[in-house]
């Protein structure tokens, strides 16, 4: 279903342009829980009518990052085709815009029904992959883009956003909570052994929670560390809300951010668990503190967090039902009434794109393996005495994220020389110990 393209008149969306000072651009970063699309035999009904919908959602949010959670999982665990990730960026994302957008890639250690799977718009962004996960009944990813900044094969200078996709555990029972806390726990444990302060971040999708008092909203918003600590933009910066907020108990307060239930009683297909119309707030994005101070390059548009269709109308109505929703256009209304019980959510980010990154601060980052760059026939390495003996996992991959090279070494001295056959061109290097991320690198081949 090929729909026209919708201005999104909301949110302000600045092209890259000079202000004398800086040069800013705009990402768009949109987190959708589809309801198991893709699952065989659909319950939905046919994943062209769906993938149609979703289309329409895509061309009128007009997003730079997008992750879909809650999607149906492939192959061995779940219904999905082989591949449907494929099918969503051919038949929905460059649908909306022809070829925009790529995808990470995504796993399923948990062998779960649903996973999560995030794509970008690599026109303005790579990808250096996949950071950390962490698996308790579903996949909790953490993934590593970077700015294509226009110096950036000559400079090798970029800035680093990283990106963790989530979908936690239903429920209001005990045990749900508990396993909601243990989810998000080790998802950030997972991410700490990278870092000692969080870099630029986002953490966003279907948490299923219930008050801002539960354990798993805590360890983000308010962690007993709080170089780990996360923001949720419409309680801070923006002071629409104010903490405690429980928007089970009292919805009408948060009115305006509730992401379930798009559906009322007239569920379109009989696939929803929730048809109550608004009720609650599952949904969110969450900014670290570099961020939201500002402190690498990439900052948060203030208030410009927006549930899309929500019009602070739908308290225990669905999206499409009286008063008349003119928050979106009409046709915008009924793909997000047909697509799923949760709405989508975004906010915009902003780049000062004439600034250089500053290198992020990574757990043990003394032991930094160096990079003599640009790379001729050879690839040279300088490593710190701090490895000596240590082996050394080497990652190459190219800047849409393919891998060029793997191989490991043992560090035997300060030095190390190793063949390089890469065709000319920008490649990201990682560099592991033990299964830890030690350092990376932008480098060019000549």
């Amino acid at each position: 279903m090929i729909k026209k393209l919708v201005a999104f008149t909301l949110l302000l969306h600045f092209a890259a342009f000079s202000t004398g000072r800086a040069a800013i651009d705009t990402l768009r970063v949109l987190s959708y829980s589809i309801l198991y699309l893709g699952d065989t035999p659909p319950c939905q009904g046919p994943h062209d009518v769906y993938e149609g919908y979703l289309e329409g959602v895509i061309s009128y949010a007009n997003p730079d990052i997008v992750g879909f959670v809650k999607r149906e999982a492939e192959g061995a665990y779940g219904t999905a085709p082989t591949g449907f990730a494929d099918s969503l960026l051919k038949y929905t994302l460059n649908a909306a815009y022809p070829g925009r957008y790529a995808y990470c890639p995504y796993t399923n250690v948990s062998e779960a029904d649903n996973i999560s799977t995030l794509y970008y718009n690599q026109q303005k962004l790579g990808s250096a992959g996949l950071l950390c996960g962490y698996s308790n009944i579903t996949d909790f990813d953490t993934y590593k883009l970077y700015y294509l900044s226009s110096d950036l094969a000559s400079t090798h200078d970029t800035i680093f956003l990283y990106v963790t996709l989530n979908h936690t555990s239903s429920g209001t029972s005990s045990g749900s909570v508990s396993t909601r806390a243990e989810q998000i726990a080790g998802e950030m444990a997972a991410i700490e052994s990278h870092f000692t302060v969080l870099p630029n971040m986002i953490n966003m999708g279907d948490f299923n929670t219930h008050t801002s008092t539960e354990a798993c909203y805590q360890t983000l918003v308010a962690p007993s560390n709080s170089n780990y600590k996360y923001y949720d933009p419409p309680f801070y910066p923006d002071g629409t809300y104010s903490y405690p907020a429980d928007w089970d108990a009292d919805p009408t307060a948060n009115a305006a951010c509730l992401t379930v239930s798009t559906r009322e009683t007239s569920d379109p297909n009989g696939c929803s668990s929730n048809t109550s119309g608004g009720f609650s707030w599952y949904d969110h994005i969450f900014l670290s503190a570099s961020i939201i101070n500002e402190k690498d390059h990439i900052s948060y548009q203030p208030n410009t967090f927006k549930v899309i269709g929500n019009d602070g109308h739908r308290l225990g109505v669905a999206v499409n039902s009286a008063p008349t929703n003119t928050s979106a256009p009409s046709a915008v209304i009924n793909d997000v009434f047909q697509l799923s019980e949760h709405y989508p959510i975004m906010l915009n980010l902003l780049v000062d794109t004439s600034a250089k990154a500053s290198v992020p601060m990574v757990a043990g980052s003394s032991d930094r393996v160096k990079v003599v760059n640009p790379i001729g026939s050879s690839l040279d390495l300088v490593f710190p005495s701090t490895l000596a003996g240590a082996d050394i996992t080497v990652i190459c991959t190219d800047l849409p994220g393919r891998e060029q090279m793997h191989q490991i070494l043992r560090a035997v001295g300060s030095q190390a020389s190793l063949p390089c056959t890469l065709a000319p061109g920008t490649y990201i290097l990682q560099f592991y110990n033990g299964g830890s991320k030690i350092s990376d690198a932008v480098v060019v081949k000549k």
